[in-house]
């Protein structure tokens, strides 16, 4: 049999197209053509596929083989193709029957001695081949608890070639897992642990409960990092399709866990500030990969020191901020990665940054200059601004101990459900996703409840985008209160937080 076909799939991103492989052995000089546009990685592929084919057993065919990549116009990166040429050519040479070959995929990477590596992106390839019809999918034995997690597809793992060649023949069969659903829920640090600063709690208590993004301000040493560390942990836990979505994202950039794959809590990400815009956005050569706006897609990205950043990067976040996703286009390719986080920033007030602020030694341009690198389209975007007082005692007052995330937590998620409920006829799931129109059309207030936002936005205090953000903060104070609607103390409440000046 000359010519015989495999199948495995392409990821853009984290999309998955179906690749048809197809192994023809003709007359000729012995040698392998590979065409369809392939990567360097995947051009060695047929190096380690000839002497996988060797060491488990079989013979690799002494003449002409050429092996096609098809949509030949699509770019073909990783060694993710490996299992699906090998199994290609065997067919093609008559090794193994052909038949299993039409509704399997097959993802993984051959070592030279015939072990079976795994790769990453699993998840979202399978997810891919589910929707195009295959049955079947073999992926590296590692890769098995990734793979179970896709239901509607049976999902079988290998540990060597041949064992793909003896199931392939009839003559064995490959390894299979459970859905494994991930662990019980890690322990996060406690929201008592942090002293003091009771506007700050309660700022992230209403960001946890609306979905809102939240600034910081203050001097160092006063709990701004320790605050934003205790969001996730005032967050519901992620629903099925989103721990799917989110589980996507970091399969593709090869953080998962091998034994719990799916991303149950919402991420926490927190990148230095010396970080690159293609590492902070998403980048790279030939097909970009997901930035850290993107692992912390469903969770929390947390900018400590937000002012050391510069505005090339921060001012990259204004449009993700607004979408929830970003596009790149790279040489090989555009891709799409969901980014629908919310925002934490945290900064000092100036450069010197004492403990006092009557001990800053900075000059009125200086101060100036440092808070200027938060331009104001990015604040714009950002629902809650509170700023910090230093701590003058360990112990709150009367000796009350501080609330515990666990109470706080019980009263974010029944704000969440009741957000959830209200806008559940149009698919979104927090306060923060609502748009302003719907907000001022549908679901408008009163006059008389919106009387303050209406003087803001006549002195120019607030720009229209923060006024339909200021609508969102009143409808999650509401939710906390239990409320139906907003009233004008939620207004009122929700305009102080964004700037005092407002009002």
């Amino acid at each position: 049999m000359p010519l015989a076909r495999a199948w495995s799939v392409a990821l853009i991103g984290i999309e998955g197209r179906p690749v048809e492989i197809e192994a023809d052995i003709g007359a000729g000089l012995p040698g392998t053509k590979l065409v369809g546009l392939p990567d360097a990685g995947l051009r060695e592929a047929k190096d380690r596929v000839r002497a996988a084919v060797r060491n488990s057993g079989q013979r690799w065919p002494d003449s002409n083989v050429t092996l096609g990549l098809s949509p030949a116009d699509l770019p073909k990166d990783g060694s993710g193709y490996d299992l699906g040429i090998a199994a290609a050519v065997l067919a093609a040479s008559g090794a193994v029957p052909a038949p299993k070959l039409l509704d399997t995929a097959l993802l993984g990477e051959l070592a030279l001695d015939g072990r079976v590596r795994p790769v990453r992106g699993v998840l979202p390839a399978l997810l891919a081949a589910r929707k195009a019809g295959y049955r079947r999918a073999v992926v590296a034995l590692e890769s098995l608890a990734e793979g179970s997690l896709v239901g509607g597809i049976d999902v079988v793992g290998a540990e060597r070639l041949g064992e793909l060649i003896s199931w392939l023949c009839d003559e064995g069969s490959l390894a299979s897992a459970e859905p494994d659903r991930g662990p019980a829920l890690p322990e996060h640090a406690d929201l008592a642990d942090v002293v003091g600063q009771p506007e700050a709690r309660w700022a992230l208590e209403v960001a946890a409960a609306g979905g809102h993004n939240l600034l910081m301000t203050g001097p160092p040493g006063v709990g701004k990092t320790m605050l934003a560390r205790r969001l996730p942990g005032l967050l519901p836990e992620l629903g099925d399709d989103e721990a799917l979505e989110v589980t996507a994202v970091h399969s593709v950039d090869g953080s998962l866990q091998p034994d719990s794959p799916l991303v149950r809590m919402p991420p926490f990400v927190a990148p230095h500030h010396s970080i690159s815009v293609a590492a902070l956005i998403g980048g790279g050569t030939g097909i970009a990969a997901p930035g850290a706006i993107s692992k912390a897609h469903r969770g929390v990205l947390f900018l400590d020191e937000a002012a050391e950043y510069g505005g090339e990067r921060l001012d990259a976040l204004r449009t993700v901020l607004e979408e929830g996703e970003v596009r790149i286009a790279r040489s090989r390719g555009s891709v799409r990665y969901p980014a629908r986080f919310q925002l934490v920033l945290a900064t000092n007030t100036c450069p010197c940054a004492p403990p006092r602020e009557t001990e800053c030694s900075c000059s009125p341009a200086a101060r100036r200059r440092y808070l200027a690198k938060l331009s104001g389209p990015l604040l714009d975007r950002v629902d809650l601004r509170v700023r910090m007082r230093p701590v003058t005692a360990m112990t709150m007052a009367g000796g009350e101990a501080a609330e515990p995330t666990g109470r706080v937590r019980e009263r974010v998620v029944a704000a969440r459900e009741r957000a959830a409920k209200r806008w559940s006829d149009h698919g979104w799931q927090t306060n923060a996703e609502v748009p302003g129109p719907v907000l001022r059309r549908e679901f408008a207030l009163p006059a008389e409840v919106t009387r303050l936002l209406d003087r803001g936005l006549n002195r120019g205090a607030i720009t229209a985008r923060g006024a339909d953000r200021c609508l969102r903060i009143a409808w999650s104070l509401a939710d906390l209160d239990e409320a139906e609607e907003p009233v004008a103390d939620h207004v009122a409440a929700a305009l102080e937080f964004r700037d005092r000046r407002a009002v």
